[in-house]
């Protein structure tokens, strides 16, 4: 058993403390001058015996016991158990755990936890022992002491292989094996070959080594005796019972086909730490196993330098392993240390350790037949090795020291050292790269930023363990690396050349990666999906339907969408005009949970996913740093216009324009200068938006169809309806029946180009000129037709038309055509009451009351009627100050159109505003209607391209105003609240207002 160093067992003796030993006891102390005084817990103690001296840290019983000592005395005295179990339950600091005041004659009781678990299976139970192992290694001098001894000081050897010690303490953490739990553990780790028959550890006193296999299993474990004073014949060094299994580093063996093949596992970790890594050995002369064959075989070695001891059995053994191995087709070459040395004391005899390795292995003797092949063995540290001098402290016979290399001998440069970046293991998750080396793992990010070669300005984290180091920094500067690799290799626990050669892999790798990412960046974009016959016919079959709109509405209800027709229709033809130079763009206004979500989503539903891009928020500049195409003939939609609002500047020059661009400053890759860079995305491309907003950007709006989801209780029914349809059989069959729907709309999709429209039949078209807003809604309207004739291009005929030897194709557009975007721009954007607040919206209404009994009197035209503030501050016994601030408002939303007066006056009046005289709804001024025959509108129009919000402006969504009510866009004045007597008595209007919830 491995002595536990006096050291140990005094600082045990002075740090802890006998008063607190027996206080953990339950001993009551008092104190008796110098001393502490209490009864003894070690008998029958009724008047107190125990004497204490602090000073001193003993005590003594001067009662029955007449015992005494210190605190590793008191432990075992206490707890029942050996000294060194004592001294280990003092360790672990475990006698303030007690439970128990009285003292046990022999304790089987384990007090220390047990490293192993009883449901562990044979694999996990010695992955476990050599934990234990390890972490007591890393807790004995004496073990690491001897490791330095022979030349093993790297800390990171200890923890790559998860070196370890036995020192017999694995048993005071076992169950006793008079207990069931005991008997079981005991019998499971005799079976593996922990523990012996006589319940000895197999390894007691023995530095560990453990054989992992590439899963990570512990097949095999080798043990070296490092104790003195051992009985005769003892082995010294010690493997699990049965044949010996697995390869030891077999990793090298992956990484290299260059292997050197020692005779022992100490010899082997003597390269390792000079920085040989290529390295494995048998299990001495007679141990090269099955498994080394296999293993060299898989992994495609291709030479092997044997560096058996250089003695009879050591040369015996080489020589016939070569002839075997050179059968298997791979080289040999022989390592002449000199005679009767071995690889580890060679290296402790010729420093340094890795230039002397580094000349032996590249003089190898050849052992094949013919010409000796041209080899060089390699480390990156070890290129000018025979610059070295080597110290030679050997005490050898004159006939021994021949066989020595000098340092005057010239070696050929050394080369085993970078593996091929193919086969770095490395892993890609978006922008994060993950390269591993050893027990080292290398997270990289960043590189998507490096745009050019010569470029690789990183953040780079390495972790080992529990341990890690970071920075940011050029792996194309030298300095650079070195500053990183000193630093991490103190985290970590490495030695700084070990980071150094990482660091070289990644660089090689990361350049491989980069050099893809910039091809990636420059090929052109994905080709386009390939449809089958089948699926082209049926996506046809759908373009070429004449009722086309009708089978599309129909296509929304089997999809779940119900009700909201004219919203579907423009909603659709909207993403149909991303292929035109100049697309819509639609906001969809609603209040919270109306539905506006899923008009949304059940519109995109129809599109290919290659053809929509959908964000929740977008940031100011996102947009101007796409890439160029990314949004081309595409539909951008924003599921809340609130996440869109930095970027609102960008997607109104988007819409406008059709292209974005901006100038950047930046760096010059190659100067590192600051230029200016351009960046371009070009258009068009179709704005989708939502929202909930009361007070969205107006500028953004006049450049969009608004759409209000209908909020009426007939709605709502129909969608409960919907919902509880969805919930039964013919539901589950029709969410099945819906995949195949969207797919034919896809591909239909797909099917559709861009093409130019011409539109000859709205020459004569006549659209109101009295507002400026019309400028603009004049274009979504006849961009509106547009998009249906392009709908349905594979219903119309392409014509050509050449002129100066250019010929351009183009669809026409129809009368049918024009009918119904006039239908549907009707319906759209006519709806514009909600942007007023109530008191401007109850002032309109009293005009359009004034004006309409002041025309029904007089017999003459609305548009023909003028009138003054005076005649409304009269009709409406409002106050001057507050009519003209609503007046204004009604004047900037063009309800009011202003003339120059006559008579001194400054100005009149014209009420652009009408209401249905049946339905109460807001109607186009004048007589409004479509003729065919002569393709004109006729009457006035009032489009608007201001929010239509469902409910009271301002006030809250589906809110009443006390004022006014709107039942299915019926706005009518509630008689309770507003008196409107005829305008020729001149009597006071009276109103009364109530204050509307959420109004300003």
């Amino acid at each position: 058993m491995a002595r536990i160093p006096d050291e140990e067992i005094e600082r045990l003796k002075r740090e802890v403390s006998i008063e607190r030993l027996a206080e953990a006891r339950g001993v009551k102390l008092k104190r008796h001058g110098a001393d502490l005084i209490g009864l003894c817990p070690f008998h029958e103690d009724h008047s107190p015996s125990l004497v204490i001296s602090p000073k001193k840290n003993l005590w003594n019983c001067l009662g029955a016991c007449r015992r005494g000592g210190d605190v590793i005395e008191w432990v075992m005295r206490a707890e029942g158990v050996s000294f060194r179990h004592a001294v280990e339950l003092l360790r672990e600091d475990h006698f303030l755990l007690a439970a128990s005041s009285r003292p046990v004659k022999s304790s089987s009781v384990p007090k220390l936890p047990a490293p192993v678990s009883r449901d562990a299976d044979d694999r996990a139970l010695l992955l476990q022992v050599a934990s234990y192992y390890h972490e007591t290694l890393k807790g004995t001098p004496e073990a690491l002491k001897y490791l330095e001894a022979r030349g093993l000081k790297s800390p990171e050897m200890i923890e790559h292989f998860r070196m370890g010690f036995a020192n017999r303490t694995l048993g005071y953490r076992l169950p006793e094996k008079n207990r069931a739990a005991g008997a079981e553990l005991r019998g499971r780790l005799a079976k593996v070959g922990i523990l012996r028959e006589s319940g000895h550890e197999h390894f007691n006193g023995s530095v560990v080594i453990p054989v992992f296999n590439l899963a990570g299993e512990v097949v095999e474990m080798y043990g070296r005796k490092i104790t003195r004073g051992l009985r005769e014949n003892t082995p010294l060094h010690l493997y699990l019972p049965g044949p010996r299994r697995g390869v030891w580093n077999e990793e090298a063996l992956v990484a290299s086909k260059e292997v050197i093949l020692c005779e022992a596992l100490i010899d082997a970790l003597t390269f390792w730490c000079a920085g040989y890594r290529h390295v494995t050995a048998s299990y001495g002369i007679n141990g090269f196993t099955d498994d080394h064959r296999a293993s060299l075989r898989k992994h495609g070695t291709k030479r092997i330098y044997i560096a058996y001891d250089r003695d009879d059995a050591g040369e015996r053994a080489a020589q016939s392993l070569a002839e075997e191995l050179l059968a298997m087709g791979m080289e040999c070459f022989r390592v002449q240390f000199p005679k009767g040395m071995d690889a580890n004391e060679y290296a402790l005899k010729v420093q340094p350790a890795a230039k002397s390795l580094g000349i032996v292995l590249n003089k190898a003797e050849w052992l094949g037949k013919g010409q000796r092949p041209t080899v060089a063995m390699s480390e990156g540290k070890l290129e000018e090795a025979a610059k070295e001098k080597i110290t030679e402290p050997i005490e050898a016979n004159t006939e021994e020291q021949s066989d020595l290399p000098l340092a005057a001998e010239s070696a050929p440069p050394l080369s085993l050292a970078v593996s091929p970046t193919s086969d770095v293991p490395v892993e890609v998750n978006g922008e994060e790269i993950t390269i591993t080396q050893g027990d080292r793992r290398y997270r990289v990010l960043g590189l998507e930023k490096n745009t050019s070669l010569g470029m690789l300005r990183l953040n780079v984290l390495v972790t080992r363990g529990e341990s890690l180091h970071v920075d940011t920094f050029d792996l194309y500067s030298s300095r650079h690396r070195m500053l990183y690799a000193k630093q991490a290799g103190e985290e970590l626990g490495v030695k700084e050349e070990v980071v150094g050669r990482d660091l070289g892999r990644v660089l090689l790798k990361l350049e491989d990666l980069q050099r893809e990412q910039l091809k990636k960046t420059l090929e052109p974009g994905k080709e386009e999906i390939q449809l089958t016959e089948e699926e082209r016919a049926a996506a046809l079959g759908l373009l070429r339907d004449p009722n086309l709109l009708g089978h599309i509405l129909a296509d929304f209800e089997r999809c779940g969408v119900v009700g909201e027709e004219t919203n579907k229709k423009v909603s659709y033809l909207a993403t149909v005009s991303r292929l035109l130079p100049a697309p819509l763009a639609v906001v969809v206004q609603s209040s919270s949970a109306a539905g506006k979500s899923s008009l949304m989503e059940a519109v995109l539903g129809f599109l290919p996913e290659e053809q929509r891009v959908q964000y929740s928020t977008m940031t100011g500049q996102s947009l101007f740093y796409m890439g160029e195409t990314d949004l081309k003939n595409k539909v951008l939609a924003i599921v809340e216009e609130e996440g869109a609002q930095r970027a609102a500047y960008a997607l109104k020059l988007l819409q406008s324009e059709g292209v974005l661009t901006i100038a950047s400053t930046g760096k010059d890759a190659t100067t590192g200068r600051l230029i200016t860079h351009q960046y371009r995305v070009e258009g068009p491309v179709m704005i989708f938006l939502t929202t909930t907003a009361v007070d969205v950007d107006e500028e953004l709006l006049n450049r969009c169809l608004v759409l209000t989801v209908d909020e009426d209780r007939t709605q709502t029914q129909a969608i409960h309806k919907k919902q509880r349809e969805a919930q039964t059989l013919e539901g589950l069959w029709a969410r099945q029946e819906r995949a195949e729907v969207l797919r034919v709309h896809r591909n239909a999709q797909r099917l559709l180009k861009p093409i130019a429209v011409v539109n000859d039949q709205v020459r004569d078209l006549v659209f109101p000129d009295r507002m400026t807003r019309t400028r603009r809604d004049h274009m979504k309207f006849l961009t509106l037709i547009n998009t249906i004739a392009l709908l349905h291009q594979h219903q119309r005929p392409i014509r050509t038309d050449t002129r100066n030897g250019k010929t351009l194709e183009y669809i026409e557009a129809t009368a049918e055509d024009v009918k119904l975007a006039w239908e549907l721009a009707s319906d759209v954007l006519v709806r514009s009451l909600d942007e007023l607040q109530p008191q401007t919206k109850r002032l309109l209404l009293l005009l359009d009351e004034m004006v309409s009994e002041q025309c029904q009197q007089l017999k003459m035209e609305r548009s023909d009627f003028h009138f003054s503030r005076r005649e409304v501050r009269q009709y409406t016994a409002w106050g001057d100050s507050v009519l003209k601030k609503h007046l204004h408002r009604l004047e900037e939303l063009e309800y009011l159109i202003v003339h120059r007066g006559g008579r001194g006056q400054s100005f009149v009046y014209e009420l652009y505003f009408e209401r249905d005289s049946e339905s109460g709804k807001p109607v186009l001024p004048g007589s409004c209607h479509y003729d065919e025959k002569k393709s004109r509108l006729e009457g006035g129009w009032t489009p608007s391209s201001h929010r239509q919000v469902a409910g009271v402006a301002r006030g809250g969504h589906g809110k009443e105003s006390s004022v006014l009510a709107r039942q299915n866009g019926d706005f009518r004045v509630n008689p309770e609240k507003i008196t409107i007597p005829a305008a020729k008595e001149k009597t006071v209007v009276q109103a009364v207002v109530r204050t509307v919830s959420g109004v300003r």
